[in-house]
């Protein structure tokens, strides 16, 4: 298929992780988010790293160019979060956003979660697209939990069953 290879996250990733997050936010999309408005970024391993969370990268010749997380948030609930592929690798040819969810979805299930949630922006459409073609449910805010962690950008929202 191709050279990429979806691994933990691990110390050292870091900027490799930064480096496809934010000109994703801010250069496709007009998100206007620096890094230190991301505070998880930070401290990675802290704030996914631990409980049921995880997070992952796609890693081609390298180079990151992939990233998803999961934080527990209690009750066998967690929220997908930064799920970001680069322009250079996405679409069916890698396969890299099917890779992460599947190597998350696995995590997810071998760690007895029930609930997969998360937030978007109305923006992503192709993501709303990604998320709905892989189980994701559209719901309404008001159906979130209140340990959901709620970005103040998310519109959207969605829910799978593990």
């Amino acid at each position: 298929m191709s050279d990429i290879v979806i691994r933990a996250f691990r110390a050292g990733d870091e900027q490799g992780v930064i480096g496809v997050i934010l000109p994703i936010q801010r250069e496709e999309f007009g998100v206007a988010i620096t890094a230190a408005d991301q505070p998880d970024l930070a401290a990675i391993a802290d704030f996914y790293q631990t409980a049921k969370s995880g997070f992952w990268v796609a890693e081609k010749d390298g180079k990151i160019v992939g990233t998803i997380s999961l934080k527990d948030i209690g009750n066998d609930e967690a929220a997908l979060r930064k799920m970001f592929v680069a322009a250079e690798v996405r679409g069916k040819e890698f396969g890299v956003a099917a890779r992460l969810l599947d190597a998350l979805m696995a995590h997810a299930a071998a760690v007895g979660l029930k609930t997969i949630l998360l937030g978007t922006t109305d923006k992503f459409l192709a993501a709303h697209r990604f998320y709905e073609k892989n189980g994701f449910s559209e719901i309404v805010a008001d159906e979130l939990p209140a340990s959901f962690p709620r970005m103040a950008v998310d519109t959207k929202f969605y829910r799978r069953t593990v």
